[in-house]
């Protein structure tokens, strides 16, 4: 596939460009790249205080709050941040797209480098804060959910960047939808609460993120493999949607790169 070739053919450039973007979205501040590992440490560590502390929330089961809570935490920082900056990659990188030759279709997987940075300090925090409860997660499932994400995020920014592109709107339209998914998505809650409520459950399980974040989760909770066993429906759904994805995604960016330059 084109695709493939072009990010082995250009797989320094992505990670020598994306480190370098990471350092960019700090420039001119005194503690720099620093800051892109303090947001989001700060953001999780309130969530944790937040809920709970102050509004008593508990996990799914006999687990402690804070090791049910940071993986799918950590899981879907990362699948917000790298989505919504590789959504606006071509943008952001105009100059690339307007002035030089070069292969547009590895700049939102420049985005995505970026954003992994952060996605494996959150990851490394929360594995440290499981180990300290006692929780050591199933390395196979951490390494395989690492892998989904990766997979889902390249086939949804294969859509989304083309269309923000071609569309401006499309990315304040990304940044509310994902604020939408985050509370339809058991990040902060669990799936036991719509026990009940059959089409619900079915239909939350169904979406990719709640497979990406439950997944991740499982892998210290349960210790469980979440190919087999009572999941593997999803986990057939959750590729079957990623697939559609690229496919459309990758259909629609081959037809309109054409016309990136002239309405950037």
């Amino acid at each position: 596939m084109e695709f493939v070739k072009e990010i082995i053919k250009n797989r320094k450039m992505i990670f020598r460009l994306g480190k370098s973007d990471f350092k960019n979205r700090f420039a001119g501040t005194s503690l720099g790249a620093i800051w892109g590992f303090i947001q989001p440490f700060i953001f999780m560590a309130m969530y944790v205080i937040v809920f709970q502390y102050i509004l008593k929330t508990k996990s799914a089961g006999n687990d402690p709050f804070i090791v049910w809570y940071l993986p799918g935490m950590a899981m879907w920082t990362f699948l917000n941040d790298a989505i919504l900056t590789a959504s606006n990659s071509i943008r952001s990188y105009s100059y690339l797209v307007k002035k030089v030759v070069f292969p547009v279709d590895i700049i939102p997987l420049i985005s995505l480098s970026s954003s992994s940075i952060i996605g494996i300090f959150l990851f490394a925090v929360a594995t440290a804060v499981c180990a300290g409860f006692g929780y050591i997660g199933n390395f196979l499932q951490v390494l395989y959910m690492a892998i989904c994400a990766i997979a889902f995020i390249v086939a949804m920014s294969r859509l989304t960047s083309a269309l923000a592109t071609l569309i401006p709107d499309v990315v304040q339209l990304l940044s509310v939808m994902m604020q939408l998914f985050f509370w339809l998505t058991p990040v902060i809650w669990n799936l036991n609460m719509l026990e009940g409520h059959n089409t619900l459950l079915i239909g939350s399980k169904c979406l990719p993120l709640t497979y990406l974040v439950t997944g991740f989760r499982d892998a210290f909770i349960n210790n469980s493999n979440i190919v087999t066993e009572a999941n593997a429906r999803y986990t057939i759904v959750f590729w079957c949607v990623t697939i559609v994805l690229f496919i459309w995604g990758n259909t629609v960016f081959k037809k309109s790169k054409k016309d990136f330059a002239d309405v950037l």
